[in-house]
């Protein structure tokens, strides 16, 4: 990985906004029409895992020709391989309340949505939350809060803690992620002390005229507070966080840049760019309220995942079951290395048998992958790919700035293939049916054999061996 830091110098600020609208527009109105040579250029860069710049980004944005969006994606593949290998990194959602004061306009949430079904899950059901799905195999949760002072950062971190503390047979959760409301820097204090995971806030639009029309009260009307939000986690010393934009809100050429833009912020302040990247796209949701001026369609999503791919390479990508699985297996291809699995967004609705139909007045919107954590790694299996549960990096201190010194040629074979066989050779032993363990087995082969340093293979299948006699949570 060449990563060179700029100097800290407005805009670049720590804690002061940095999103200039006629900036990202006079970057993507420079380089209007497809330039292959120029396109070429910059996919070169990326290839060499250096994160490109605004006006490199605007011009991958601007090739809408079919041969070179197809030449874009062959890229982003060819670059997700060398960073990323085959493998998919899986996880689950697991929404704790959905009491809320904000008011935005896209939002099942919404405070005058008065047909919303209010909840908060007690200690009692987040335990058995969690035990079903430990019951399935998870072992990375990212816990989802409504914008609500009861849900403050000591309540946050209590639930964490309650996540850890479970056991189930040889179930445990290793990863709590967050999805909540920005803090003050001592509130991110509070939670980084209960040993979080990654901490996402998605700013939605980067633009500040749409923000405020779609956001009409609450603390989240403050475009520039929860723009600031992941400066002061930083402060406070959470180096792990996950940045996205809702899709469909803005256009989708001036959200991709400025997304670069908060990248290459974060990595002049704190020399280090985001662990994630989501790019969640609008979906129904009672009482939703926008237009379509701005909904992005099938090609262009796909498209724009590429670009990202390429735009920051070391960048983990998420796409979750709001997309259907034949676009999730679409996207996968030359983006994506995260995603979820056996998704459901109802309160209790893991331990509990609830309507299978979805019931929007209790849950934030809709989902459209229903598969069950198995499926899709039956699919994933099938199709060439390395289902992962890992999280060795995080409890090694492979975060943040050191994580970013690690992703360099064989980082892959030293550290995250071996640790996703290790996850998925579990998964086989404790939760998948047989046909799954038969094909999981030979994929795990199949990925021995891509490993060529001999002693580093025999530890680790004495560690397969230690595993199957029973052992859990070995890594490298």
């Amino acid at each position: 990985m060449i990563f060179k830091p700029e100097k800290c110098v407005i805009p670049d600020k720590r804690m002061t906004p940095f999103i200039d609208v006629n900036e990202i527009w006079t970057y993507l109105r420079s380089v209007s029409h497809s330039d292959a040579a120029l396109v070429r250029d910059v996919m070169a860069k990326s290839l060499a895992k250096e994160r490109l710049t605004l006006k490199e980004t605007a011009a991958l944005i601007a090739a809408d020709t079919p041969e070179l969006i197809a030449e874009i994606k062959q890229g982003a593949r060819e670059l997700k391989q060398r960073v990323y290998g085959n493998r998919i990194v899986l996880f689950a959602p697991l929404y704790i309340g959905n009491e809320c004061t904000n008011n935005c306009q896209y939002c099942g949430f919404r405070t005058s949505n008065k047909t919303a079904v209010r909840k908060t899950l007690t200690d009692e059901e987040i335990v058995k939350e969690i035990e079903a799905l430990e019951d399935n195999g998870q072992k990375r949760l990212i816990l989802v809060y409504g914008e609500h002072p009861r849900y403050n950062p000591e309540y946050i971190a209590h639930t964490v803690k309650i996540a850890y503390g479970v056991k189930k047979g040889n179930g445990e959760i290793r990863r709590v992620n967050i999805n909540a409301a920005p803090l003050d820097i001592e509130g991110f204090r509070v939670v980084k002390d209960a040993k979080i995971g990654t901490y996402q806030i998605f700013q939605e639009t980067y633009h500040p005229e749409a923000y405020k029309w779609y956001h009409l009260g609450g603390k989240k009307r403050d475009y520039e507070w929860r723009l600031t939000a992941l400066d002061r986690a930083q402060e406070a010393g959470i180096d792990d966080v996950g940045i996205g934009t809702l899709f469909g809100l803005y256009d989708w050429r001036f959200e991709v840049m400025a997304m670069v833009r908060h990248t290459n912020h974060l990595e002049a302040c704190y020399h280090v760019g985001p662990h994630t990247i989501s790019f969640p796209r609008i979906q129904d949701a009672v009482m939703e309220n926008i237009g379509r001026q701005y909904i992005v369609n099938d090609d262009d999503f796909s498209r724009l995942i590429a670009i990202l791919r390429l735009a920051v390479p070391y960048t983990g990508l998420i796409l979750t079951a709001r997309e259907n699985p034949s676009l999730r297996r679409e996207v996968m291809e030359f983006g994506v290395s995260q995603i979820d699995g056996g998704t459901k967004l109802e309160l209790g609705s893991y331990s509990q048998s609830i309507n299978e139909e979805q019931d929007l007045n209790r849950e934030q919107f809709k989902i459209n992958d229903s598969r069950s954590l198995n499926q899709i790694v039956d699919e994933l299996v099938d199709n060439n790919y390395l289902p992962s549960f890992c999280t060795a990096c995080y409890r090694k201190g492979r975060t943040g700035e050191h994580f970013m010194e690690f992703s360099v040629p064989g980082f892959i074979k030293r550290f995250c293939t071996p640790n996703a066989i290790l996850t998925f050779a579990e998964y086989l032993e404790d939760y998948a049916p047989e046909h799954t363990r038969q094909t999981g087995w030979e994929t795990i082969e199949l990925n021995i054999k891509t490993l060529d340093d001999t002693a580093f293979v025999s530890e680790l299948r004495n560690r397969i061996e230690r595993i199957k006699k029973g052992e859990r949570d070995l890594y490298f």
